[in-house]
């Protein structure tokens, strides 16, 4: 199985961007996990030639038997999100596609407006969506060193929405303190 991550942030250190990377961790051995770095360079949909960019992303997408998405807390989709929401929705791109999506928020409203907003856009475009709301406070560390989650609480949720993804059992790996 392969899945194609994309993190609606431009900023490397945000957290929606380290929570996708502590979900390549979760992931069952064998799954394939690639990080999508276009977000910044994807212009607005618009007719002619499709953009190298996103001809980058169609191609992994059209690879990848799943595809999650983490966002930010914001009520309105990042405008990039937006316009690469459009790109790969054109032509049926999401049609039956299935995509995990995560909304990271210090605040339990917020990623509750940001995931109904993109659940609102995939489905719209076809996409079969399942997704969690985390609430990850910036006051506290929720990451180790390594980059994965080490809140049982949020691990939790993390493996919930990648055991709908990826049906492989998923095993505790063995962490030492």
């Amino acid at each position: 199985m392969r899945v194609v991550g994309i993190a609606a942030s431009l900023h490397a250190g945000s957290y929606i961007n380290r929570l996708l990377e502590a979900v390549r961790g979760e992931l069952p051995p064998g799954v394939g996990f690639e990080a999508w770095q276009g977000l910044g360079e994807v212009p607005p949909y618009g007719p002619g030639p499709v953009p190298a960019v996103v001809r980058e992303l169609l191609t992994l997408i059209e690879e990848a038997d799943a595809i999650v998405l983490t966002a930010p807390e914001h009520s309105l989709l990042p405008p990039e999100l937006d316009h690469t929401l459009s790109w790969m929705s054109a032509g049926g791109g999401l049609a039956g596609r299935h995509v995990a999506v995560m909304c990271a928020s210090a605040r339990a409203c917020g990623a509750m407006w940001a995931q109904a907003e993109l659940f609102k856009e995939l489905v719209a475009a076809g996409a079969v969506v399942m997704g969690a709301e985390l609430v990850i406070s910036p006051v506290c560390p929720h990451f180790d060193e390594d980059g994965r989650l080490w809140a049982r609480e949020l691990r939790a949720q993390v493996r919930e929405v990648i055991s709908q993804l990826c049906p492989a059992q998923i095993r505790e790996p063995v962490l030492s303190r």
